[in-house]
């Protein structure tokens, strides 16, 4: 039988006042601290034993998945892979490209004349003819005979000319020829192409000159056709042969003829007044 009135108040009553005692005690003088520690260490397997469910019910779920969400899960992962190398690359040549823009920029300040920049975009496919095509033409005021740089010295010269694009013969073609001079002591002779990019050849260098392994050979400005001073090949072979009037001397090309990508259009001064002005570098 339930009984209400004054016991149930003075239970109540005195319930309350124990509470307010224990809430007193405990934010005054700490000392329900170790009874907390203790009752929540006696509930912690109980916490542990009520989520012993949902771990079984995921360890099921991942041990059940099927072949299928794994190979759908590998390709999408393979795919993102692909996305990542691909930016990775273009990262990549963006970067080399900004390297030889600098390197251009370096080189055309070194250049007294005006010059374009130009890409190469593409090369002749005759195995016998070392020829590149530029993406600058008449329009550009590009004309016949205009000697072409890159970032490290001199690669040929124009010898054809359309209105967007021209055509430029390269100092390794065998047909071709530089009138050159040893920067160390003026030693001047013709520097001729012999099919190889790598190879370029003096010749009719008197066995008596002064010419030297390592020695530089630029422009020497005679002809007319290239300006003065350009680096054009570095001696790597010198070689007598007893008997001969004339001796035997290598040379590499300075220009990278076979890797260059972006290209110097020289203008003599007072030429080239019809270029875009966009594309003009000068000093």
């Amino acid at each position: 039988m339930f009984v209400q009135g004054p016991y149930l108040s003075v239970r109540l009553l005195l319930v309350a006042a124990l509470a307010l005692a224990l809430i007193i005690a405990d934010s005054q003088f700490g000392q329900l601290d170790r009874l907390r520690s203790w009752m929540g260490t006696g509930v912690a397997p109980i916490v542990w034993l009520g989520n012993v469910p949902g771990r079984i019910g995921a360890w099921s779920e991942d041990l059940v998945t099927g072949r299928g969400v794994l190979k759908e899960r590998n390709d999408s992962l393979n795919s993102r892979l692909l996305v990542l190398e691909r930016r990775a690359q273009k990262y990549a040549a963006l970067a080399a490209e900004n390297s030889r823009l600098r390197e251009l920029l370096n080189a055309s300040a070194r250049v007294d004349d005006t010059v374009v920049v130009a890409d190469v975009i593409g090369v002749t496919p005759d195995p016998f003819s070392h020829e590149i095509i530029i993406d600058k033409g008449s329009r550009d005021g590009i004309s016949i005979g205009q000697a072409v740089l890159d970032a490290e010295g001199l690669m040929g010269q124009v010898v054809q000319v359309n209105e967007f694009t021209a055509r430029v013969l390269l100092i390794s073609d065998s047909s071709h020829a530089v009138p050159v001079q040893v920067n160390r002591n003026g030693t001047r002779a013709n520097l001729l192409g012999t099919g190889d990019p790598d190879v370029l050849e003096l010749v009719h260098v008197p066995e008596t000159s002064d010419i030297r392994v390592g020695d530089l050979l630029v422009s020497s400005g005679l002809g007319g056709v290239f300006p003065k001073g350009y680096p054009v090949a570095r001696v790597t072979e010198v070689s007598h042969d007893p008997g001969e009037p004339f001796s035997d001397v290598e040379a590499e090309p300075m220009a990278q003829l076979n890797r260059s990508q972006m290209v110097l259009v020289v203008f003599k001064e007072g030429a080239g007044s019809g270029m875009a002005p966009a594309t003009e570098v000068s000093e």
